[in-house]
């Protein structure tokens, strides 16, 4: 045979061995982007899982066990709930003690400072304007020191919320009945125990991290030393409370405020009686009447059996 020269056969061979060669790199490509996609996948699968904040908190329907350090002014140590999560601004809620709310409490919505009930934004930025007003001690007991913060973009008044906290929390019918209370309002950077949040209702659902479907959009809670007060139940109320907006304010403040000094839920008494103020209202009133005070005019504690 010729120097050179191959068979058909011999070609035949080759053009089979580059086609096999060429069906193994196909089948190392479709593996490797497999590979590839799998990896993006579970990467992108691990990021949608990750909390916002790891913030120990809970709804209306379970009170949270105190964390975080009293004593401390917002953005000074830790970070807050709203400050953690992607859509805060940064340095927000360290800065928000210097800012000056504007308005006042002629505005609609009353002392409460906000706008007109049924309008009530659901969600908001998620970072928060502080009040700037101080006020005296309130009560016999040691002064816990507190704030209130408002959303930006809510419609509240920072100062006009404080003004209408304080007066419930120096309520003759409030916690400060008990001589071991007390409570002040301070001013903008100074040292608070606890902070009062008025948040939006989907801010709220994730600094209370509520889960339960009843509740989305509509609880309030105590989150660590954070009372969280849901815009919408403070501007209209709560249709299981037969009373003025105002008096519903007040059932927010000492019920979440109670959790705060360390008081437990508590259900209704007996059919007809005021129902306690650390009883879980907004669930329903079990034939209790609704109440907003922990103390009725004569001093009496308006109790009930303990909740397990």
């Amino acid at each position: 045979m010729p120097a050179g020269h191959t068979t058909g056969h011999g070609r035949s061979s080759r053009r089979g061995r580059r086609a096999q060669q060429r069906a193994e790199r196909r089948k190392r490509l479709h593996r490797t982007l497999l590979a590839a996609a799998a990896v993006a996948a579970v990467a992108a699968t691990a990021y949608a899982v990750v909390p916002l904040d790891d913030a120990s908190s809970a709804s209306d329907s379970v009170a949270a066990p105190a964390s975080g350090a009293p004593g401390t002014a917002p953005g000074t140590s830790g970070q807050d709930p709203a400050a953690a999560s992607p859509s805060a601004s940064a340095g927000s809620e360290g800065s928000s003690g210097s800012r000056k709310p504007s308005g006042d409490a002629s505005k609609p919505g009353g002392e409460g400072g906000g706008p007109t009930a049924g309008k009530t934004p659901q969600s908001g930025p998620g970072t928060f304007a502080a009040s700037s007003r101080a006020g005296q001690p309130q009560g016999k007991g040691a002064a816990r020191k507190w704030r209130v913060e408002v959303e930006d973009g809510s419609g509240v008044d920072a100062n006009a919320a404080a003004q209408s906290v304080e007066k419930i929390l120096g309520d003759p019918r409030g916690w400060i009945r008990d001589p071991a209370y007390g409570f002040q309002l301070v001013g903008a950077g100074q040292p608070v125990d606890f902070t009062v949040k008025i948040a939006t209702p989907t801010t709220t659902d994730r600094l209370c991290e509520v889960v339960t479907p009843e509740l989305i959009g509509e609880t309030n809670c105590r989150a660590g030393h954070t009372v969280v007060v849901n815009l919408k139940r403070w501007l209209e109320g709560s249709p299981q409370f037969k009373g003025a907006v105002e008096e519903y304010r007040a059932l927010i403040v000492n019920h979440e405020v109670g959790h705060e000094i360390g008081r437990d839920h508590e259900t209704c008494p007996g059919p007809g009686k005021p129902a306690p103020a650390m009883m879980q209202q907004i669930k329903g009133l079990l034939g209790c009447t609704a109440n907003a005070w922990p103390f009725d005019g004569n001093g009496t504690y308006l109790s009930g059996p303990p909740v397990p």
